[in-house]
């Protein structure tokens, strides 16, 4: 039984999506932990709801990012974590955080990456006047939203899109893309030395 370790920064949507996947597909593997750097996130309330251990390490509490990174990574580490999942965890990692959990993080990004990198993709998709968007997992690296893409999934971006509109409907294709590519990790169907293709049409 392989341990999966969560980190949430809020509500913990994607979280939430891959706890019931993993229930009613019956993975090889737990989850451990949620853990989030926010005390008032509300995906550990519904984590605690579900019997799963919640610990909250508080980025806010240390002077620096690396000290906060040294008290994350000594909780994470309780869990004997064989697969770390990023769910809406926004805080941007050191390269020596990644190399300690190096081929075991994963990300979901709401873009169909390398396109828009960073904040605000929705809008940048919008005012690029792309025809589709859609959101990416994949393999985190040093280089923030670069890291080998092991899943895509596309949304069509209609005439009346606005942010909203456009971010809800990339992220209900989230809670489809995440939980499934996560399910072929721990079947071995994806490297995560390597990374490998694998698309969803919405």
């Amino acid at each position: 039984m392989k341990n999966i370790v969560i980190l949430i920064s809020g509500r913990g949507s994607n979280m939430q999506s891959i706890v019931a996947a993993a229930k009613t597909q019956k993975w090889p593997a737990q989850i451990a932990a949620v853990i989030s750097n926010r005390a008032d996130a509300e995906g550990l309330i519904f984590a605690a709801e579900q019997g799963i251990p919640t610990s909250v390490v508080v980025s806010k509490n240390y002077l620096s990012r690396e000290k906060f990174e040294a008290a994350l990574q000594e909780k994470i580490d309780q869990f004997s974590p064989d697969l770390i999942v990023l769910a809406g965890f926004m805080r941007i990692l050191t390269a020596r955080f990644v190399q300690h959990y190096a081929s075991r993080i994963v990300n979901i990004h709401p873009s169909l990456l390398p396109r828009f990198p960073g904040l605000h993709t929705h809008r940048q998709a919008l005012e690029s006047g792309e025809s589709e968007h859609g959101a990416t997992v994949h393999i985190v690296t040093a280089e923030l939203d670069h890291g080998p893409i092991l899943g895509q999934v596309r949304v069509p971006i209609l005439p009346n899109d606005t942010e909203a509109s456009l971010a809800n409907r990339v992220l209900n294709q989230e809670h489809v893309l995440y939980p499934h590519v996560i399910r072929q990790i721990l079947q071995g169907e994806l490297n995560l030395s390597l990374g490998a293709p694998s698309e969803r049409a919405s």
